[in-house]
């Protein structure tokens, strides 16, 4: 299918091929018939895109800060590398679609396929879609104007923030689309309008929807307009539609505003705000978010958990409806807000239009031809053939996941090791088909069932969210395939014994997960200076530092926590420094709320079988300036210190004082050549199969005992 993807770093836009996504459970699968560019958020990501990197780091001071710590911390070479990276990552463009059902996933009720719907989807011929961010359209609402709908929730949404009432005089400034939407959404309020803008033509259509106007670019006084509009009382509320960074725009609002008047802000402008602005009229300013309720709860958009409707009127949902009941009854007139209208193969122009900042609403069309017929069929895509009769024996390798550790490490070691790379899988495709042309995969799709069974797969490597880790690993072990599992194993003590089953009804099964730090130089030369006669203390400290509750990680369900998710492969590598079985587990937490809540500031101590202990401290709570792990091993009057992968230090031990790498190497991949090396030997795992279930088990045990999420 097409799909339009913006890079970040080249300033490219990109109508790409890419496969069609499969339904998920509580999403809706659509084919799309119309889409809407959103002309301010949309405008200022090509924008941004075409930047230069000096414009680039100046628009976001903040990224600056964290790239000079990571070099600090990591080295230049990775942090230009993860830089590099997180640009050339594409970024899905748009947010106002219109199609048809195709499918519905599990668990969603009141749409069928057939159903013509609005979402926030992008621009692409197939999206899936979260069922709570959908609304079924009326017959008497056409496509093009239903494409409207989610920009005008954004305006309805600043509009119910205003509290409006019968007969109040509102100032619009800025009559970009949600700004002249704002317009007509007020005058059927009951309000009457005074709308500020710069550009002529948007003036003319608020006056056409029944405002009165103030131009800018006639150097017409919009503070004395707003006087005159308001009777000399002030107005009672300014809605701010506008995209700049000045600072006055702000500072004229309350100049307008009578004392107690509302200002809420829709657009983005700059906030260097006056005190006296708000204290001397006491005036209440609020920014609004997006289409309302529910936005950025993955609790309601992706769990598909609605709020009650007592507590809750107005959700993203519902306001969706509410503006698709205002132009089926003639309230809203958008069709007058079309500057453009381009197919989606054409949509490079559709954007070149956008920044020529002649354009209004800009609507792409989707063809329903056999080409578009074919291309929505398809979850796969060819993206260099096989070269026929080549013979190799390096193994054929193909992912389950797309995203960034995957894209950014573990495609590039198996890459740099030798390995065939056969097929990438990512559940919305776009992904698999950006790492995989880069990393020179074969296939792209979105449908993971074909790997298990294509015969020129040998390793099957997991690099999908935690929740979907053991149930990817039992079918490549049901299929017979080896499997490489991106850390961890499992997230719960279930999923863990569904590996032990297939693994043990498997024939020659081979079971790998990443537990790279084992493989690092600098674990290996440490490790050279023990001995396994003495039991030796291991402190390893994490300075994990913190991330937001709302990440997938922290999702108990999805990521498992931070402890599952990252902590586990500290646990491997302490029990791969302690050469013993671990023989009791304990674990405590900080009781800062926030910590308590996520389990993410812990101590673990591990006890082994000879006698060794370790500590590991893996803590959420510290600064991102100091090193973010440190190796402390203990024994028979030796000291070795490693600070984050790039220097061991040596103290009383004799013929070793110092060892350093340029650049941080945490193993990944003599992690990765380790496992091909053995695929092709026909040996086990370079981990035995028994300690990877025991570290996973050591690792839920310290999770379970910090309390449940």
């Amino acid at each position: 299918m097409l799909q339009v993807l913006q890079n970040l770093k080249n300033g490219e836009t990109e109508v790409l091929d890419v496969p069609v996504p499969g339904v998920r459970a509580g999403h809706l699968k659509i084919r799309t018939r119309t889409s809407l560019v959103s002309a301010g958020t949309e405008r200022a990501v090509v924008e941004f895109a075409s930047a230069n990197y000096l414009q680039k780091a100046l628009q976001q001071p903040e990224r600056v800060r964290d790239v000079i710590s990571k070099i600090r911390t990591d080295g230049l070479a990775p942090t230009i590398e993860a830089v590099r990276a997180k640009l050339d990552q594409p970024t899905v463009m748009g947010y106002c679609n219109v199609g048809e059902v195709l499918e519905v996933g599990e668990g969603v009720h009141g749409f069928g396929p057939g159903d013509r719907v609005v979402s926030n989807g992008p621009h692409a011929e197939v999206v899936v879609v979260p069922a709570n961010l959908c609304a079924r359209i009326p017959q008497d609402v056409d496509n093009s104007d239903a494409a409207f709908t989610v920009l005008g929730a954004i305006a309805l949404q600043g509009i119910r923030l205003l509290q409006p009432t019968l007969g109040e005089r509102i100032v619009v400034q800025g009559l970009g689309l949600i700004g002249l939407i704002a317009v007509q959404i007020l005058r059927a309020n009951g309000c009457a309008v005074l709308g500020v803008d710069m550009d002529p033509d948007r003036l003319a259509l608020a006056r056409t929807f029944g405002a009165e106007t103030v131009d800018l670019s006639k150097s017409e006084d919009q503070l004395k307009a707003a006087t005159s509009f308001s009777r000399g009382r002030g107005a009672d509320a300014v809605l701010i539609c506008a995209a700049t960074s000045r600072n006055d725009i702000v500072h004229n609002a309350a100049t307008m505003c009578r004392q107690r008047g509302r200002i809420v802000l829709v657009g983005v402008v700059g906030l260097e705000l006056s005190r006296a602005d708000f204290y001397e009229k006491e005036l209440t300013f609020q920014v609004s978010c997006s289409y309302g309720p529910g936005r950025y709860d993955p609790e309601y958009e992706d769990k598909g958990r609605d709020y009650p409707i007592g507590f809750v009127r107005w959700t993203e949902q519902r306001n969706f409806e509410a503006v698709i009941d205002l132009m089926a009854a003639r309230k809203l007139d958008v069709a007058a807000l079309v500057s453009h209208k381009f197919a989606i193969d054409k949509a490079a122009d559709a954007y070149r239009a956008l920044l020529s900042g002649k354009s209004l609403g800009i609507v792409l069309d989707y063809p329903a031809d056999e080409n578009s017929q074919k291309r929505i069929a398809s979850r796969e895509y060819v993206l260099r053939a096989a070269v026929p009769g080549k013979v190799t024996s390096s193994p054929g390798v193909s992912f389950i996941g797309a995203g960034n550790f995957a894209a950014r490490v573990l495609a590039p070691a198996f890459k740099q090791a030798g390995a065939r790379l056969r097929s990438i899988a990512s559940s919305k495709g776009v992904n698999a088909v950006k790492v995989g042309k880069k990393s020179g995969f074969e296939i792209a799709t979105s449908d993971t069932s074909p790997i298990f069974a294509d015969i020129d797969t040998n390793l099957v490597v997991v690099a999908t969210p935690h929740e979907s880790h053991a149930s990817f690993a039992v079918r490549a072990l049901e299929a017979g395939k080896a499997v490489f599992v991106e850390k961890p194993l499992a997230i719960s003590e279930e999923q863990l014994e569904s590996i032990e089953a297939a693994y043990g009804a498997a024939s020659n099964a081979f079971l790998m997960v990443g537990f790279n730090r084992r493989f690092s130089p600098h674990t290996v030369r440490l490790l050279a200076c023990l001995n396994d006669s003495e039991p030796k203390s291991i402190i390893i400290t994490v300075n994990a530092g913190e991330i937001a509750a709302d990440h997938w990680t922290q999702d108990p369900d999805v990521g498992g926590g931070r402890i599952l998710g990252e902590a586990c492969h500290f646990i491997d590598l302490a029990r791969f420094l302690a050469n013993a079985a671990i023989s009791d587990v304990r674990s405590a937490e900080a009781a800062a709320p926030r910590s308590a809540s996520l389990h993410d500031t812990a101590s673990i101590s591990l006890s082994f079988a000879n006698g060794s202990i370790a500590t590991i401290h893996y803590l959420a709570n510290g600064h991102r300036s100091f090193p973010k792990e440190r190796i402390e091993v203990f024994q028979g009057g030796k000291i070795l210190q490693l600070d984050n992968f790039r220097v061991l230090r040596g103290f009383g031990v004799k013929g070793f004082s110092f060892f350093r790498t340029r650049n941080q190497d945490k193993g990944h991949l003599a992690c990765v050549r380790a496992t091909l090396e053995c695929l092709k030997q026909g040996a086990s795992a370079p981990i035995a199969y028994d300690e990877l279930i025991e570290v996973s088990r050591a690792t839920i045990a310290a999770r379970t005992r910090l309390g449940r999420a």
